[in-house]
């Protein structure tokens, strides 16, 4: 396990200092390329390997905060189950326009499902950024255009965003003091973290103007987390949503969470499935995983190995997981 991480921390990424640049040209939306939110200068590769509940081992500075990117839907997804085990959201099949009054139209037919399955052909626009515009859409074989609610799996920030409007507006407060105080705050997470929006990314709930975190960093902001408080994420999940006898969100929604998407088996609800070993080959098919910027960010849960490994900031996540796992004896 150990020289598993000495590589990790040997194929740092390069060009993270220059945050800005390196953002710039993972971006190919060359139409809205601005970028809205704040960014965060990379610091080397970092991470955490936490197994049965214990970490094992940590590298890099594990301690400070990086820019998540698309790793943040994973939190998206488990907001959402809190707000489902508390009966705000009375099922995930609900469509969101009977739950949550948004300011931008969606439609009677896109449900929480659709949102949390990246399968809700929604077509609009949020804080100037459409959602034709996202790349990585197109990328990934989706159209980005409007396509019937369940039909299309397309990897969408603009669609996540909608989702963080959604929930904001649902909550009545910002997602980042929700994540506080029914789950980071619980889970005892360090006070660096941090959740972004947009400069422009607002809302008005009961005549107060509260700010709206982004989905992931494509037009910057995001979740910034340390490896070490992800690493408690990850072990909250595998302890089926129960910390230290505290019930923090139901097993029923994280089943559900790891149930295929009908139009991409390898997805659920904002977490990546490796069922079909497709989303890391070399890697055990019993792992989940949120993960981001190409898989320079991850979070791999693996209930068989009972091991949580987080790795930030290293070109090799694949082989991290890869070997730390070959380490572990199920």
């Amino acid at each position: 396990m150990h020289e598993a991480v000495r590589q990790a921390e040997r194929r740092t990424t390069p060009g993270i200092e220059d945050i800005a640049a390196f953002h710039a040209a993972q971006v190919a939306d060359l139409s809205h390329r601005e970028v809205l939110g704040p960014l965060l200068p990379g610091n080397g590769a970092s991470g955490a390997v936490s197994f049965r509940g214990r970490i094992a081992t940590t590298w890099g500075e594990s301690t400070r905060p990086e820019m998540c990117f698309s790793l943040t839907k994973t939190v998206l997804a488990v907001l959402a189950g809190v707000a489902f085990d508390r009966g705000m959201i009375p099922d995930a099949d609900t469509p969101v326009a009977d739950t949550a009054d948004l300011p931008v139209r969606i439609g009677p037919r896109v449900t929480w499902t659709h949102l949390l399955q990246q399968t809700s052909g929604w077509a609009g626009e949020l804080w100037g950024k459409p959602a034709d515009v996202d790349a990585q859409s197109l990328r990934d074989g989706g159209s980005a255009a409007y396509a019937e609610p369940g039909v299309e799996w397309a990897y969408n920030d603009v669609r996540v965003n909608l989702l963080a409007l959604a929930l904001t507006v649902l909550w009545r407060r910002p997602l980042d003091d929700v994540a506080r105080t029914e789950l980071f705050g619980p889970l005892g997470f360090s006070d660096t973290w941090s959740w972004h929006g947009y400069r422009n990314s607002l809302v008005v709930v009961d005549g107060v103007e509260l700010p709206v975190v982004s989905g992931g960093a494509h037009w910057g902001g995001g979740l910034w987390a340390s490896a070490v408080d992800l690493v408690r994420l990850g072990e909250l999940i595998l302890a089926r949503g129960s910390w230290y006898g505290e019930r923090l969100v139901s097993p029923e929604w994280i089943d559900e969470s790891w149930r295929p998407c009908p139009a991409n088996p390898d997805y659920g609800f904002l977490w990546w499935l490796n069922d079909r070993r497709t989303v890391f080959p070399e890697a055990p098919s019993s792992g989940r995983c949120a993960r981001g910027c190409g898989n320079r960010h991850l979070l791999w849960v693996d209930p068989d190995r009972e091991l949580v490994v987080v790795s930030h900031w290293s070109d090799s996540a694949g082989s991290l997981v890869r070997d730390v796992s070959d380490a572990i004896t199920v």
